[in-house]
């Protein structure tokens, strides 16, 4: 079987696509761990629950997408830029596992947060985390375009508003299972934050 971190590795990553793919309670331990070909005794050698591997599974998938967001929103690159950056990289993210699945997958934090927000705290928690920590990258470009006298909304609010658009597309998406709802993303990105108004 590899090493025992190779086995808790593959147990993660199976844990995040699988949910991410179909749902959180459409998804068993039996199923992860066949997936994964690790076998149950292991599984519970690292995880408690199902829940808790859930809840791992999103914090490490964040930590292996959070260089690319960072890159994304570096200080270096013009603000609205930075926004303009960040609308195609949800939208080629969408691209590709669309591809990968067959069907659209829409935000994960979002999925897994929506469908057991009233039955796990834990995992809501988490959920609301995640999405918190996307959104505070918006608001940082946010901030700069302000400071620079891009923009005149409130940059907490504006990246609320920004990040709140991009799930309800993401959601509009999936259940049309249609990507080419999120070429609206970055109009209306850009209309909520007056940058075209100010640009013409």
């Amino acid at each position: 079987m590899g090493r025992p971190s190779d086995a808790k590795e593959k147990l993660l990553q199976v844990a995040f696509d699988l949910i991410w793919n179909q749902s959180y309670g459409s998804v068993s331990v039996d199923h992860i761990c066949e997936r994964a070909r690790v076998n149950k005794g292991s599984f519970y050698h690292f995880f408690p629950s199902k829940s808790d591997l859930a809840i791992e599974a999103y914090e490490e998938h964040w930590r292996e997408k959070q260089p690319e967001l960072d890159r994304i929103f570096s200080p270096q690159i013009p603000p609205l830029e930075r926004l303009e950056l960040w609308c195609k990289h949800v939208c080629e993210r969408q691209k590709r596992k669309a591809a990968q699945y067959g069907h659209v997958c829409g935000c994960p934090y979002a999925s897994l947060g929506t469908e057991l927000a009233t039955q796990d705290e834990k995992i809501r928690a988490k959920a609301q985390e995640l999405v918190d920590r996307n959104l505070r990258y918006v608001e940082s470009a946010l901030r700069d375009a302000q400071r620079e006298g891009l923009i005149s909304i409130d940059p907490q609010a504006g990246a609320r508003r920004i990040y709140s658009t991009a799930l309800g597309l993401l959601l509009y998406a999936k259940i049309h299972n249609n990507l080419k709802v999120l070429d609206d993303l970055e109009p209306a990105m850009m209309d909520i934050i007056g940058a075209r108004a100010l640009a013409a």
